[in-house]
C-alpha cells in the first residue's frame, strides 16, 4: 500500500446531466469510496474573466461572464476551490446566475437549456504554490503546492459553454484510508 492515491477520478460523470433525485457527481464519487462529499457555494457574480476563459468562451473585451465559486468538501474538510465560468448570454436569467443550489447541477441545467456537453473536452493540469487566499480557504500553510485542473467544455453543437478551474489539495482530496 505504498501509493498515496485512494482513488483516481473520472471526468465523464462530471459532465453528464443527472437524473431527478440523483446525487451530484462529487457526492457519488466520494460515497463510492466510503467518504462524504459536499460543497458550499461561495459566490455567484458577473466578472471580467481571466484571459484563457475569455478566449475560450469567445467573449469580447468589454463582456462579462457569470462565475459560480464553490468550496468542495471531503468529510467536511475543504479539498478544492472550483470556479465555473459561463457566457453571460447563456447564464443570465437562469439558475446559473442565481445564488443557490441548482437541482441536478449546472450540467443538468445547461442540458435543459439545449447545451449538452460534447465528449471531446479539453483539460489542462498544472501545479503551483497556493495563493494566500487559497491557503485561507483550504486551510493550507503558505507555499503549499496545489494542482490546478482547468476544464474547457463545448456543447455538442460546438459552442463554448463552460470553463471550470479547480484548485485541489492533493494531500487531502486523495487521502488513502489506513489499511491495517
Amino acid at each position: 500500500m505504498g501509493s498515496n492515491d485512494a482513488w483516481m477520478g473520472e471526468t465523464q460523470p462530471y459532465i453528464a446531466p443527472r437524473q431527478a433525485g440523483e446525487r451530484d457527481a462529487w457526492s457519488a464519487e466520494a460515497a463510492a469510496h466510503g467518504q462524504r462529499g459536499g460543497q458550499r457555494l461561495l459566490a455567484v457574480e458577473e466578472v471580467d474573466p481571466p484571459a484563457p476563459v475569455r478566449e475560450f468562451l469567445n467573449v469580447g473585451p468589454d463582456e462579462k461572464v457569470v462565475v459560480r465559486r464553490r468550496l468542495i468538501l471531503l468529510n467536511d474538510e475543504p479539498v478544492e476551490l472550483a470556479d465555473s465560468y459561463y457566457p453571460a448570454h447563456i447564464a443570465r436569467g437562469t439558475g446559473l446566475a442565481e445564488r443557490g443550489k441548482i437541482p441536478g447541477g449546472a450540467v443538468t441545467l445547461l442540458a435543459a437549456l439545449g447545451f449538452t456537453p460534447a465528449d471531446d473536452l479539453l483539460e489542462d493540469v498544472s501545479a503551483t504554490a497556493a495563493t494566500s487566499s487559497q491557503c485561507d480557504a483550504l486551510g493550507l500553510s503558505p507555499g503549499t503546492p496545489v494542482l490546478v485542473l482547468t476544464r474547457f467544455t463545448t456543447s455538442t453543437a460546438g459552442e463554448p459553454m463552460e470553463v471550470s478551474v479547480m484548485t485541489m489539495t492533493r494531500h487531502l482530496q486523495y487521502r488513502q484510508k489506513q489499511v491495517v
